[in-house]
């Protein structure tokens, strides 16, 4: 019988979840989630290869697994450093900071896209999570409509456009060109959807 990592074996089934999300993770990053085999998961996990179907029956329900966990984590993030802000504006340029601050490892993995990789059905459960997201920036656009920050939208079409001008950014790493990306980011973000913007002087 395999050796029970943790008090329990909740705790113990947790935290090999943890270990194969961060194997993947790191793998993904290394060489794109087409070129990896459960093999190589099971390994740079330092788990049993059996381990792994005992969780995810394969290397697509793993990702799904990976993304959803990712997301719920990322989300409840967000919702911390929304949750004391009420000017929509304010509200908007926090989503904006902290989209800008996620590092997905999913989009920026080398390789093809995820999309070109996944099956249809596949496709459609990783969509299902970025809705999570999606849904937050909703809210704040609602809001902002109602309150008279923003003006009359469709928000069918700006909420991805929004999210789609965030995930394609080459925001530096460090420095004051960071400082300076993440604030023309949050600027040209304001203006699309048509709320005031201050210039500083």
């Amino acid at each position: 019988m395999p050796k029970i990592i943790g008090g329990s074996l909740h705790e113990h089934r947790e935290q090999t979840r943890q270990k194969l999300f961060a194997a993947l993770s790191t793998l993904m990053a290394e060489q794109g989630f087409d070129a990896i085999t459960l093999a190589e998961i099971a390994q740079a996990a330092g788990v049993g290869r059996t381990a792994v179907y005992n969780h995810f029956p394969d290397k697509e329900a793993l990702l799904v697994g990976f993304i959803t966990h990712e997301t719920e984590q990322y989300a409840a993030t967000l919702q911390r450093a929304l949750d004391d802000i009420d000017d929509p504006v304010e509200r908007l340029r926090t989503y904006v900071s902290q989209q800008i601050q996620l590092k997905r490892v999913y989009h920026l993995a080398p390789g093809p896209e995820l999309r070109s990789v996944l099956s249809r059905q596949t496709q459609a459960r990783v969509r299902e999570h970025v809705v999570v997201v999606e849904r937050i920036l909703r809210d704040i656009l609602t809001d902002g409509i109602a309150s008279g920050a923003f003006p009359e939208q469709d928000l069918d079409t700006t909420v991805p456009l929004v999210n789609a001008c965030l995930s394609g950014r080459g925001v530096p790493d460090e420095g004051p060109e960071r400082d300076r990306a993440i604030e023309q980011t949050e600027t040209f973000v304001l203006r699309a959807v048509g709320a005031p913007v201050l210039i500083p002087a």
